[in-house]
C-alpha cells in the first residue's frame, strides 16, 4: 500500500502539469481570438512552470533516505553569547520553514546558551521528503552583524553548524546490540514543569559502535529531554541512535556523493556553505552561488530557493 500510495502521487502530480499545459496552450490560441487577455496568460503560464519546477524537483530525491523524515542538530560554534545567539536564530528559521511546510517538529534536546540563545538544540522534523530537502543543509553557515552584544557595536562575525541526519521509521531494521548500550540520567533545565526540574527524566544514551568493515570502534552520545517521563526520553533516545546508525550505512552506500556530508568540518573561516549578511542584506550560498536580498524572508524560513538551487545541482549530478 505504501508503494502504490508513492506510485499515486507522481501519476497524480504528472496529470496536474499535463492539465496546466494544455490550459496555457488554450489560454494562448484564445488570447489572439481577444477571449483572454495576456496577464491571464502570463497568470496561467507561471502557475505551470511552477508545477513543472516543483515535479522536478521531487524528482531530484529518489533515493530510500529521501522520502524520511529529519533530525536536524544546531551546534554554536566559538565565539560564546553571538554564536549562540546565532545558534537560536538558524533553529528558529528551520521551525519556521518546517510550520510552513506542514511538518510536525519536537524539540528533543535543547542546552542554553550563557547569557541568550543556545549551545545546541536538536529538532526532529517529521514529514514526507523532509530528509530529502533537508540534507543541503548540512554545514557551517556564517553570520555578519553588528553586534547587540558588542559594547563598542562592532561588526562581527559568528559560526553555528548544522547536522541533518535521516529519522528512521518502523519499516527500517536497524541492528542495536543491548551490550554495547549505557544509560545516564539527569535533571532536565528550563521550562516543562516541576516534575521535569525536580526528577531525572533528562536521559544520556551511550552506544559503542564498531565498523563491521574496518573495526574501528566510536562512541555515539544522544540525550534527550523531550518528554516529562525517564521511558519516553529513553524510546525516544533509540529511535535517534537507530536514525544515526542509518546515517552511518548510509554513508558507506553513498560514499561517491561526498558533497552531502562536505559541510562537517570544522566551525570556522573558508569551511561555511552559506553567509547571511544583515547589514548588505544578502544570503549567499557558497557551493550555488544562489543568492537573495530577502534577509527577513529567509530568516523566517523562506529558504525553498536555497534547497532548490542544491538539488537542481547536485541531484542532477548523481
Amino acid at each position: 500500500m505504501k508503494i502504490v500510495k508513492e506510485l499515486k502521487k507522481w501519476i497524480n502530480s504528472y496529470h496536474e502539469v499535463e492539465s496546466a499545459v494544455e490550459e496555457l496552450q488554450l489560454a494562448y490560441d484564445f488570447v489572439k481570438e481577444g477571449v483572454v487577455t495576456e496577464e491571464e496568460v502570463d497568470e496561467i503560464y507561471n502557475k505551470a512552470l511552477k508545477l513543472v519546477e516543483d515535479l522536478e524537483l521531487k524528482n531530484m530525491l529518489q533515493n530510500e533516505e529521501d522520502q524520511l523524515g529529519a533530525v536536524l542538530k544546531v551546534n554554536a560554534g566559538a565565539g560564546g553569547t553571538e554564536s549562540q545567539d546565532w545558534a537560536s536564530m538558524l533553529l528558529r528559521m528551520y521551525q519556521r520553514w518546517s510550520e510552513n511546510k506542514g511538518y510536525k517538529t519536537t524539540i528533543t534536546n535543547w542546552q542554553d546558551g550563557d547569557d541568550a540563545g543556545i549551545k545546541t538544540a536538536t529538532l526532529q522534523i517529521e514529514g514526507d521528503m523532509a530528509y530529502g530537502f533537508l540534507k543541503s543543509e548540512n554545514g557551517v553557515h556564517r553570520l555578519v552583524r553588528v553586534s547587540p552584544y558588542n559594547a563598542q557595536g562592532k561588526r562581527m562575525t559568528s559560526f553555528a553548524s548544522v547536522f541533518v541526519t535521516p529519522l528512521v521509521d518502523d519499516s527500517i531494521e536497524i541492528e542495536i546490540n543491548p551490550a554495547n548500550l549505557s544509560w545516564d540520567t539527569f535533571r532536565s533545565s528550563g521550562a516543562g514543569g516541576q516534575n521535569v526540574n525536580k526528577v531525572e527524566t533528562g536521559v544520556r544514551l551511550h552506544y559503542m559502535y564498531k565498523d563491521p568493515d574496518t573495526g574501528e570502534e566510536q562512541e555515539i552520545v544522544i540525550e534527550n529531554t523531550e518528554s516529562r517521563s525517564q521511558m519516553g526520553n529513553r524510546e525516544n533516545a533509540l529511535r535517534l541512535l537507530r536514525s544515526q546508525l542509518y546515517e552511518i550505512e548510509l554513508e558507506k552506500r553513498r560514499a561517491a556523493q561526498a558533497k552531502i556530508e562536505a559541510g562537517k568540518k570544522k566551525i570556522e573561516w573558508g569551511s561555511q556553505i552559506r553567509s547571511y549578511v544583515f547589514d548588505d542584506r544578502r544570503v549567499k550560498d557558497h557551493r550555488t552561488n544562489y543568492q537573495t536580498s530577502d534577509v527577513a524572508g529567509v530568516m523566517d524560513g523562506d529558504i525553498d530557493d536555497f534547497i532548490k538551487a542544491y538539488l537542481m545541482q547536485y541531484g542532477g549530478e548523481n
